[in-house]
């Protein structure tokens, strides 16, 4: 059975998930704080991710709600991963936070980010952080500053 054809757009969409996923794997390699607070990256692809973490005892207040600046870590964790899937280092210049509803022991959250703009070297993305039922619990406006010419992945190593 012949392979199937892939006309010139596919292949480049293809080619930029693939590189979406190279930095992904790169990023997340040296990204001990991700790791420490059992964050995954669920997917990625252009200006776009969705990352998930379990609240853990630790990750409460004295309220015992899930604290707030690590619902904001979570949010920038899609935030950055959505913004470097073009491979170009690109860093935060600024965010902002609305929290909606408290996040529980337990709770799995979700953050979805998708960029609303990206010209030049600056770019907004919009995270919603959501819990195991769909309930939104914040939403992060993150603004972006890309570092032409500092790809994140260069053959094969991640650059620092």
């Amino acid at each position: 059975m012949p392979e199937p054809q892939v006309n010139a757009a596919e292949a480049a969409e293809l080619s930029a998930q693939q590189l979406a996923e190279r930095v992904r794997d790169r990023m997340f390699a040296h990204d001990h704080a991700t790791r420490t607070l059992g964050i995954a990256i669920v997917s990625v692809g252009t200006g776009t991710s969705r990352v998930r973490m379990t609240v853990r005892r630790d990750m409460l207040n004295g309220f015992a709600i899930c604290h707030g600046g690590l619902i904001t870590t979570l949010a920038d964790t899609a935030f950055a991963y959505a913004c470097n899937a073009c491979n170009e280092v690109t860093v935060a210049s600024g965010l902002s936070v609305d929290f909606l509803a408290p996040a529980h022991e337990g709770d799995v959250l979700d953050a979805e980010c998708h960029e609303l703009s990206a010209r030049g070297r600056t770019g907004i993305y919009d995270v919603t952080v959501s819990n195991q039922r769909g309930e939104r619990i914040a939403l992060f406006r993150g603004r972006s500053y890309r570092l032409r010419g500092k790809p994140v992945v260069t053959d094969g190593h991640i650059d620092q």
